[in-house]
């Protein structure tokens, strides 16, 4: 990628001035973006053009946010008084800075579009949350913010103590006992992810924290309806790539805030306090199990490095194949190392290698592996006795530990500020788009990944 040229702005570091003056500058921006065919249409010379002037654009960002980033936060939570989700806070920012970063509406147009065909206006979405989270004290704020229980959550949490299942439709949510079960169920697209089903994913989540009869959650794949699976649970088969080609998978709703929210509150569990920078960390959790049948895909493999236990069908794989698609597979470039080694973790990140779960390396992230229904269910029953026999403060205490040590919340900041950009202009490279059209069978572009 080219180097990021230089602001066409001069700064003056008072924030309302230079709000002004850069929207003015985008204003200008779009006015000659306007000038050019629409991208499916334009030449090779004119997408250097267009290219040339969102580079212009984007160099604009980051000076602005480089000086103004704190107090832009400040300004939009109300002196950090309000927590706003990413998606929130990036829409908020669009209609106090306008141009900083496109509104709702740009990219729901946005959306309509193949990912070839997009303007890649998701990428200024990225320089914003990128800067927030470089910065320690708003940074700290919107992980606290992502970690709160969604309101649909809040909603639905009295159905859940009435009727002990809540149906989510790609996600389904019941209680037995002092168990939570949260089953992945999005048929359509064998259990693939999308901004809907992570959506779903996350809401079941906070019902089981939030439900305190409930100690411990379970999360497995439903019996597949796929006529090649038909019976047979499937865990989880990466990014919904049929979404992803049509341009309807998000940078901010889907990668990031998946990352920030869901994966977050089964590692962390809900964040409790105000927010502000600190070393302890205050936090409302329960350990979690993972059930893996078939495979456990990008997303699904990256689900199993933070969860307590992983129990496993002989025979099934996990693999991080993001790379190969031309994109970031979470933060499983941080985890994976920590279970089988960087050797392996770049084989699996770089090449493509399946890990089976039979295999050694396999046995660093599956700790039971059994061969039939009756043992996956003996092997669930028995984490669940350890996990819950010694009550739930020492078990959580023990797990923020073991967080501490490994991956304290200034390191998952520190990954986060940088997957933020480079996530962005990976799904916006040459190298994704070439990489759909051609890894992926185009009779599959319209069903099931």
């Amino acid at each position: 990628m080219a180097d990021t040229p230089a602001s066409p702005i001069q700064l003056t570091r008072d924030l309302d001035k230079d709000s002004a003056l850069v929207s003015e500058l985008f204003a200008d921006l779009d006015g000659e973006l306007a000038g050019l065919p629409a991208r499916p249409e334009r030449t090779e010379p004119q997408q250097a053009a267009a290219s040339a002037i969102l580079d212009r654009g984007r160099a604009a960002r980051e000076d602005y946010l480089a000086v103004h980033v704190a107090a832009l936060y400040d300004t939009l939570t109300g002196g950090r008084t309000r927590t706003l989700r990413v998606a929130e806070l990036a829409y908020a920012a669009a209609d106090l800075v306008p141009g900083l970063v496109p509104t709702r509406e740009r990219i729901a147009e946005e959306r309509t579009h193949p990912q070839k065909d997009k303007e890649g206006w998701e990428q200024d979405q990225g320089i914003l949350i990128s800067h927030v989270l470089d910065d320690p004290v708003a940074g700290h704020h919107l992980m606290h913010a992502m970690a709160q229980p969604l309101p649909e959550a809040l909603e639905l949490l009295d159905e859940l103590r009435r009727t002990d299942r809540v149906d989510l439709g790609t996600s389904l949510v019941e209680r037995h006992g002092n168990v939570g079960h949260l089953t992945i169920q999005h048929h359509k697209y064998l259990n693939a992810e999308d901004d809907e089903s992570t959506r779903a994913m996350e809401i079941a989540t906070d019902l089981i924290l939030l439900d305190d009869r409930i100690d411990i959650g379970v999360l497995r794949g439903a019996e597949s309806r796929h006529p090649k699976y038909l019976g047979r649970r499937v865990f989880d088969a990466g990014v919904n790539l049929t979404r992803l080609y049509h341009g309807e998978v998000s940078l901010i709703e889907f990668f990031i805030e998946r990352e920030l929210g869901l994966i977050t509150k089964w590692f962390r569990g809900h964040s409790l306090g105000d927010g502000r920078v600190s070393v302890v960390e205050r936090r409302h959790e329960k350990p979690w199990i993972a059930a893996v049948d078939t495979f456990a895909i990008g997303g699904g493999c990256q689900f199993l490095l933070v969860m307590d236990r992983v129990v496993a069908r002989s025979g099934a794989y996990v693999n991080l194949p993001a790379r190969r698609e031309g994109f970031l597979p979470g933060c499983g470039n941080m985890r994976l190392p920590r279970f089988v080694g960087e050797k392996v973790a770049r084989q699996g990140i770089f090449f493509n290698r399946d890990i089976y779960v039979d295999s050694p390396e396999g046995r660093q992230i599956v700790d039971d592996l059994v061969v039939d229904e009756e043992g996956m269910q003996a092997a669930i029953a028995n984490a669940v006795d350890a996990l819950t026999a010694t009550g739930h403060v020492g078990v959580n205490a023990n797990r923020t530990q073991i967080r501490v040590a490994a991956e304290p919340l200034e390191t998952f900041r520190h990954y986060m500020a940088n997957l933020a950009i480079g996530q962005a202009r990976c799904m916006y490279s040459p190298a994704i788009i070439r990489n759909l059209e051609a890894a992926w069978d185009p009779k599959r572009r319209g069903g099931v990944k």
